[in-house]
């Protein structure tokens, strides 16, 4: 049996990697080329992606796997959602891409709310309203440097800036584009009339294709070795998507979680879902591999236990996740809980500081120690999982039947248990990598190896390891939910208030 093997790169918010995807008509392997950090920086008077460093560090990569002995059939990136960049007539990026974590949304958030309301921006576009979305970003450009978009001639996502770099494509792929806020999912095109409305420009918004799309060959500089004759397949450009693929649903209808610095929790659906109800709930609608839908909400996810981390790391104490998840599992739980998509917890800084000043504010213990902050977190989350069950409940009348969890938060054994109690469903962990095998399974579909989504799917639950927790109980999960529902409320009512 002949082996076919595909470049995977995947770039999170903290860190990226070069994998090698093979199969070999049975399962999926892959194997890690160049794993390295991914650390914005402050230039220009805005928090920046190092877009020089991280197309360093996949050149780094693929110059391995162009040294190894196993041809590669393709390449394809994913990347984190929302953020992108701006071409000059010459196909150069204008500047380093802004951070959806630099806080010039935050005006342009406000404005167009108060210019269309937010029940126009979702029911134009079906997605959630976040201030993180890219056509807030575009009204920060149109108000602090109005000649940059009249001087851009192309915007591409983030994965397409590198699709793009490794092979010329000037194309935008589905999914990272399904994002942005200025994507009408159910009409299938640029929300062109609501950007018309905010004063954003579109001549620069480029052909969308859907993920598995072939953009060409590799440039010459980059076709060696193994990797002459690669093609560049875009696979779900959002790394959420290509996550999804990678779900070995347990169950049809299952409920997925996309575990790392955020949680992306949903379900997939056939057609977007943009009613009162997921509108009230603020549900998102994104575009997923073989015409399916994810219906799902962000909540904030590990970024908050990573800052925490790295506060401690910068005072001198230095504990890896697993031991801080150890440490926490000691503690009583449900004792102190914030609400993790609290504005405050966006920007990066010390995040144990916002906790304790949170919990303060809100009249809940005030966690102290190392551990009763990583445990507040957890509890938080897990909490937050069981609201967006609820949500999707209300919005689709069906309650899922179990929950997935895939990528790195699957290996935190204490967030694991507590979703299943939180929620009261069984949980399946794995694989960790899911973004990377998804990512490449999708590429290697487009080269014949899968015929749809559920050969994927089996493929990949026959090359993963599966960890699973059944719900205890115990603990009053009904209680500490009221409270959690309080205080995502009086956040609500502050933001509304313009806070």
């Amino acid at each position: 049996m002949t082996v076919k093997t595909v470049a995977a790169v995947d770039l999170g918010a903290e860190s990226g990697r070069v994998t090698a995807v093979s199969f070999d008509g049975e399962r999926l392997r892959m194997t890690i080329a160049n794993r390295f950090a991914n650390t914005p920086v402050v230039t220009g008077g805005a928090l920046r992606w190092n877009t020089d460093d991280l197309w360093g560090s996949i050149r780094a990569g693929l110059g391995v796997l162009a040294a190894g002995d196993a041809p590669i059939s393709s390449v394809g990136v994913d990347t984190w959602g929302v953020d992108y960049g701006l071409l000059d007539e010459s196909g150069h990026l204008l500047d380093a891409p802004i951070s959806y974590r630099d806080d010039r949304n935050t005006r342009s958030f406000a404005d167009a709310r108060a210019a269309v309301g937010a029940d126009r921006l979702y029911l134009s576009t079906g997605v959630q309203v976040l201030a993180i979305n890219t056509v807030f970003g575009l009204m920060a450009d149109v108000r602090d440097d109005p000649d940059r978009l009249t001087r851009a001639r192309t915007l591409l996502m983030m994965p397409d800036v590198f699709h793009h770099l490794l092979s010329g494509s000037r194309v935008a792929e589905y999914t990272g584009v399904s994002t942005s806020g200025a994507y009408d999912m159910a009409g299938n095109r640029w929300a062109t009339e609501l950007l018309d409305d905010l004063d954003v420009p579109t001549h620069m918004l480029p052909e969308v294709v859907p993920p598995g799309t072939d953009v060409g060959s590799l440039l010459p500089g980059f076709a060696t070795g193994a990797l002459a004759g690669a093609r560049v397949i875009v696979p779900p450009g959002h790394d959420t998507a290509s996550a999804v693929v990678g779900v070995p649903l347990a169950e049809p209808g299952g409920l997925y979680i996309s575990s790392g610095t955020w949680s992306l929790v949903g379900v997939e659906t056939p057609t977007p879902v943009i009613t009162a109800e997921s509108m009230r709930a603020n549900l998102t609608n994104e575009g997923g591999y073989a015409g399916t839908i994810r219906l799902l909400r962000n909540v904030m996810g590990l970024w908050i236990l990573q800052e925490c981390r790295r506060q401690w790391l910068r005072e001198g104490t230095d504990i890896s996740y697993p031991d801080l998840a150890t440490m926490a599992s000691t503690v009583p739980g449900l004792v102190s809980i914030i609400n993790p998509d609290d504005p405050r917890f966006l920007a990066p800084g010390d995040m144990p500081s916002r906790v304790r000043a949170y919990c303060a504010e809100t009249g809940s213990p005030v966690p102290q120690s190392i551990p009763e902050v990583v445990r507040c977190v957890v509890d938080s989350l897990a909490l937050s999982y069981r609201a967006v069950v609820d949500y999707l409940v209300e919005a689709t009348g069906v309650r899922p039947p179990s929950v997935n969890i895939v990528g790195g938060g699957a290996d935190n054994r204490l967030l694991s248990q507590l979703t299943a109690d939180a929620t009261g469903l069984p949980v399946h962990c794995g694989p960790t990598e899911g973004t990377a095998l998804g990512n490449g399974a999708v590429q290697l579909a487009a080269l014949g190896e899968f015929s749809g989504l559920g050969d994927i799917r089996r493929a990949i639950a026959a090359s993963t390891q599966i960890h699973h927790y059944a719900p205890r109980s115990g603990e009053d999960w009904a209680e500490a939910q009221a409270r959690f529902e309080r205080l995502v409320e009086r956040d609500q009512r502050a933001e509304a208030a313009g806070r």
